[in-house]
């Protein structure tokens, strides 16, 4: 009898240590599990903090275009009187210092010469600003407010006296991180003024 217990102890120690070490085992794959995933997200928050910090550092460097203080309805006026004199159509760039995407826009036209060009012999060209300073919301009401459509920056364009003939939404005009040439040139050819 003493033999039989000896015998089931043992085979219930055995049990016992086999499922106590397979829960281990478990717990400690589960472990390698959760540190792979943890790694993993560390990397993708790096990345994130890396493009948020180039961003940052390209936002600075750029030309800020946009006047928050501006009298944007008196702008616009003299622009218009000053495109029948001269016979060209006016683009009204909606957006502000705060987006990326504008000030990239600002900068490809203003730093290639055949679209500055294209802009400088048929356009007068305005930076309309919408930030939580100003946000023109007298002008953008009067022009169907395109932000709120399409988001920024958003082209509006005028004919010489003042009509509002075309609104551009700009996510046509992207290429990979900026522009497309012939997008932007297509744009613009096809809006300025008919001779």
């Amino acid at each position: 009898m003493k033999k039989r217990i000896k015998i089931l102890s043992a085979i219930v120690f055995l049990f016992v240590s086999n499922f106590a070490f397979a829960q281990n085992y478990i717990k400690a794959e589960k472990s390698e599990k959760d540190k792979a995933l943890l790694v993993k997200t560390d990397h993708a928050e790096l990345d994130q903090e890396a493009k948020k910090r180039a961003a940052a550092e390209e936002k600075a460097k750029l030309p800020k275009p946009y006047n928050p203080k501006a009298d944007a309805e008196k702008d616009i006026l003299n622009l218009i009187s000053q495109a029948k004199k001269e016979n060209k159509n006016i683009i009204i760039q909606a957006g502000g210092n705060w987006c990326i995407w504008c000030l990239r826009f600002n900068q490809y036209v203003q730093t290639t010469p055949e679209l500055k060009k294209l802009v400088d012999d048929n356009y007068l060209y305005y930076h309309l600003n919408w930030s939580p300073e100003n946000k023109n919301e007298k002008i953008f009401a009067k022009y169907g407010n395109p932000g709120e459509k399409f988001g920024y920056p958003v082209f509006i364009v005028l004919d010489k006296n003042g009509k509002q003939i075309h609104t551009q939404d700009s996510a046509v005009l992207e290429e990979g991180k900026g522009y497309g040439l012939e997008k932007v040139k297509t744009f613009f050819n096809s809006w300025k003024p008919k001779f």
